[in-house]
C-alpha cells in the first residue's frame, strides 16, 4: 500500500477564517501575466488546491449546506479536523447510496482520503456499499472513464476478494484486469486516432479526477505513470485551446449556458488551478473532488507556457473522433478534422460539420478576448438545430419511442426546441481558413427543424446590418463580419434557468439573457464570418470597406455553394457534399496528422505526442510508457 497522504500539514497553510474571505471565483481577475519564477509558480498552485479544500470544507459552517456532502467529507479529511463527524456522515450516506460513475468517484475520494482516518464502522458502510449496490457503467466515454478508475482502484483496495463481496459478482482480480484493460485500450484509442469527447467544456474534470487518482492511489506504477501522462496530454490541449484561460470551440460536449458563457464551465477550474490566468467557475464544482489530492500533479512548465505565453497568431490541426456510431453507418468512429487559429485577440475554431456527438456538440465558433469574462456573452457561431430519434438512435442502445424526451429529462433541456443553439447536424458542412468560416447548410424538407440559427452576443457594440446583406459589429477588439445566405429574424436569445428539483428530473425556466438569435428559416442556407483584429484597420469603416470588396459568388440552388477570397487572400471553394477547394487544391483531410502545430504535433496512430514551446520539450510516449524533457539549443 502506498502510504496516506499527510492530512494535517495542510491545515497550518491556511487560516480557518479563509473561508469569511471572498473565493477566486467572486474575486478579481487574476493577473495573467507570466509567473517567470518556478518557484514562486509552484507557492501559487499550492495556495489554489488549499483555497479549495478549505472552501469545501466549511460548508456547514458557511451556511451553505446543513451536512457535509462526500465532496466536505474528504476535504475534512484531507485537513484531518472533524473525524468523527466524518465518519458519522459516511455511515449516514452509505445508508442509501448511489449508482453510478458519479457516485462512484466520489465514494472513492472519501474511502482513500480516509483509509487510516474513518472509523472502521464507516470505512465497511463504504465497502458494504460497494457489495450490494450495482453500479450502472454509463454510455458515454467520460462515464467509462470514471466507472472503470474507480472499480480499478477499489479492487486493489480489497484484494483477494471473491465475486460474492462486490456488486459484480466478480472477484477483485477479475475486475482488476477488466478495469486495466478498458483503461489501456481507451488510452491507445486516445493516442491513435484521437479522443471522442474532445475539447470538452464540463468533462474535461470526469478525465482529469480519475486520472490524477491513478497518479496518487494507484498501486501499480504503470497505471501512475500512465495517469500522469494522459493528464499531461489533456492539459496541453486544454492549454493550446483557451484565451486567458476561457476555452472556446469547438467542442464534441457542452452545454446551453457554457456554448455562450464561454467561461462558464469546469474548463475553466482547471485553467484556473493549473495556469492561474482565468476566474475558477462558481463553487469550484467538480473541481473540489481534484483539489484533495492536486499536490500530487503540477503541470510542466512547456505546457503552463502554452497557456500562458504566446508568440504571435498559431494554427493548429487536430485529429479526433466522434462517439461511437451502432446504427445506420459503416462507420464506428468517424474522423474529425479540427482546425482552431488564434491571436492575441480572438481565436476561431470548427470542425468539419456533421455528427461528433448527438445531443451536445459545438461545431465552430469565434471567441474573442475580455477583460473578465464572467457574465459575458464573447462568442459568435451559426448551428442546424437539428432533432431526431434516428439521430440519437445511431449513438445511443435505448428505446426508439423515449430518447427525445427522455434526454431533456437528464439536464439538456434545449435538445428538441427550434432556437437551441447547442449541437450538431448531418446537413451541416464547414470550412476553415484561418479566420474565415464557411458553413453550409442543406436541409431535407420534412427535417424537424428547418432553419439555421445564428447567435449574436448582447456584448457585441457597433452592429450595422448592411444593405448587401453583411452584419458587422466588433466585440473585445475583433472585428467580426457575418454574412447569411438566406433571408433571417430577430429573436431574442432564452437562456436555461435551473429551478430546483421537485425529484422528477431537472426542470428550467426560459429567460431573455439579453443577446439575439438570427432565425433564417430555410433549407438550403450558409454562413459566411470573417473575424479580424481592430489594430488592422484605421477603424470600423475601414474594416466593412474591405470585407465589401471581397469578391464572393454565392449560390444556394440546387445545394449551396461558395466561391470567394478570404481576408487573408486565399481563394476558397466550398459545395455541400464535395470536398473545399483552397488555392485551386483540393483539401485532403486523410493527410491530417493527430495533432500538427507550433505547440502539438504527433503522428496519426502513433502514441507518442511532442509538447514544445520556445526551447522548452515534453515527449510523452505511450509506447515505452515514458516522459522525457530536454532544452533544445537556439
Amino acid at each position: 500500500m502506498k502510504p496516506a497522504l499527510a492530512a494535517v500539514a495542510i491545515a497550518t497553510l491556511w487560516p480557518l477564517n479563509f473561508v469569511a474571505g471572498q473565493p477566486s471565483y467572486e474575486g478579481p481577475h487574476p493577473d495573467t501575466s507570466v509567473v517567470e519564477d518556478p518557484t514562486l509558480r509552484r507557492m501559487q498552485y499550492h495556495e489554489r488546491v488549499q483555497e479549495v479544500i478549505q472552501w469545501r470544507a466549511h460548508i456547514v459552517e458557511r451556511g451553505d449546506a446543513e451536512k457535509m456532502d462526500l465532496a466536505s467529507v474528504s476535504a475534512n479529511l484531507r485537513l484531518g479536523r472533524k473525524l468523527d463527524a466524518c465518519s458519522a456522515r459516511v455511515i449516514e450516506m452509505m445508508q442509501t447510496p448511489g449508482s453510478g460513475p458519479f457516485w462512484m468517484l466520489p465514494t472513492v475520494c472519501v474511502a482513500f482520503t480516509g483509509r487510516d482516518l474513518l472509523s472502521d464502522e464507516a470505512r465497511q458502510s463504504i465497502r458494504d456499499a460497494w457489495r450490494t449496490t450495482y453500479q450502472l457503467r454509463g454510455d458515454t466515454e467520460n462515464h467509462f472513464a470514471m466507472y472503470y478508475t474507480m472499480l480499478y482502484l477499489m479492487s486493489e483496495m480489497y484484494p483477494n476478494e471473491p465475486g460474492d463481496q462486490w456488486y459484480t459478482g466478480k472477484s477483485s482480480e477479475e475486475n482488476l484486469a477488466e478495469s486495466r484493460e478498458y483503461l489501456i485500450d481507451w488510452m491507445d484509442i486516445m493516442t491513435t486516432i484521437g479522443q471522442g469527447e474532445f475539447n470538452p467544456t464540463h468533462y474535461i474534470g470526469e478525465y482529469a479526477i480519475p486520472m490524477l487518482y491513478l497518479v496518487s492511489w494507484a498501486e501499480d506504477p504503470e497505471m501512475r505513470i500512465r495517469g500522469k501522462m494522459v493528464l499531461d496530454w489533456l492539459y496541453a490541449g486544454l492549454a493550446a485551446n483557451t484565451i486567458d484561460g476561457v476555452l472556446r470551440g469547438p467542442n464534441a460536449r457542452t452545454d446551453d449556458s457554457s456554448v455562450v458563457e464561454r467561461w462558464n464551465s469546469l474548463s475553466s477550474f482547471f485553467s484556473w488551478i493549473n495556469f492561474g490566468n482565468c476566474p475558477p467557475q462558481r463553487g469550484f464544482s467538480w473541481g473540489n473532488y481534484y483539489a484533495i489530492v492536486a499536490d500530487n500533479y503540477e503541470v510542466p512548465e512547456v505546457i503552463y507556457r502554452i497557456a500562458t505565453d504566446r508568440d504571435g497568431p498559431f494554427l493548429q490541426r487536430d485529429l479526433k473522433r466522434s462517439r461511437h456510431q451502432w446504427r445506420y453507418s459503416n462507420v464506428g468512429k468517424a474522423p474529425i478534422y479540427k482546425t482552431s487559429y488564434t491571436t492575441e485577440d480572438y481565436a476561431v475554431g470548427s470542425y468539419q460539420g456533421g455528427m461528433a456527438d448527438p445531443i451536445q456538440t459545438h461545431v465552430w465558433d469565434v471567441t474573442w478576448k475580455t477583460p473578465d469574462p464572467r457574465g459575458l456573452h464573447p462568442t459568435m457561431f451559426s448551428i442546424h438545430p437539428y432533432s431526431a430519434s434516428k439521430g440519437m438512435q445511431a449513438y445511443f442502445n435505448v428505446r426508439p419511442d423515449t430518447m427525445v424526451k427522455a434526454v431533456a429529462a437528464e439536464g439538456k433541456p434545449s435538445y428538441d426546441v427550434a432556437d437551441k443553439l447547442v449541437g450538431c447536424s448531418p446537413y451541416e458542412q464547414v470550412f476553415q481558413d484561418l479566420d474565415t468560416i464557411v458553413a453550409l447548410y442543406d436541409i431535407p424538407k420534412g427535417t424537424r427543424f428547418e432553419q439555421v440559427n445564428g447567435f449574436f452576443s448582447k456584448d457585441l457594440a457597433n452592429l450595422v446590418e448592411d444593405d448587401s446583406g453583411w452584419i458587422f459589429a466588433r466585440g473585445g477588439d475583433t472585428y467580426l463580419a457575418y454574412l447569411p445566405l438566406a433571408d433571417y429574424r430577430w429573436e431574442p436569445h432564452m437562456a436555461y434557468k435551473r429551478l430546483p428539483s421537485t425529484g422528477n428530473g431537472y426542470r428550467y425556466e426560459r429567460v431573455e439573457s439579453g443577446s439575439q438569435v438570427l432565425i433564417s428559416p430555410h433549407r438550403r442556407n450558409g454562413t459566411i464570418l470573417q473575424a479580424a483584429a481592430a489594430s488592422e484597420f484605421a477603424n470600423f469603416q475601414a474594416f466593412q470597406e474591405t470585407i465589401l470588396a471581397l469578391p464572393i459568388e454565392v449560390e444556394l440552388e440546387p445545394t449551396p455553394r461558395v466561391s470567394m477570397q478570404t481576408l487573408r487572400g486565399a481563394n476558397i471553394v466550398c459545395a455541400f457534399g464535395e470536398d473545399p477547394v483552397r488555392n485551386g487544391k483540393r483539401v485532403d483531410y486523410t493527410k491530417w496528422k493527430l495533432f500538427e502545430g507550433p505547440y502539438l504535433n504527433a503522428e496519426k496512430g502513433s502514441r507518442k505526442l511532442t509538447i514544445t514551446h520556445g526551447r522548452l520539450e515534453r515527449i510523452l510516449d505511450f509506447n515505452t510508457l515514458t516522459l522525457s524533457d530536454r532544452v533544445m539549443k537556439n
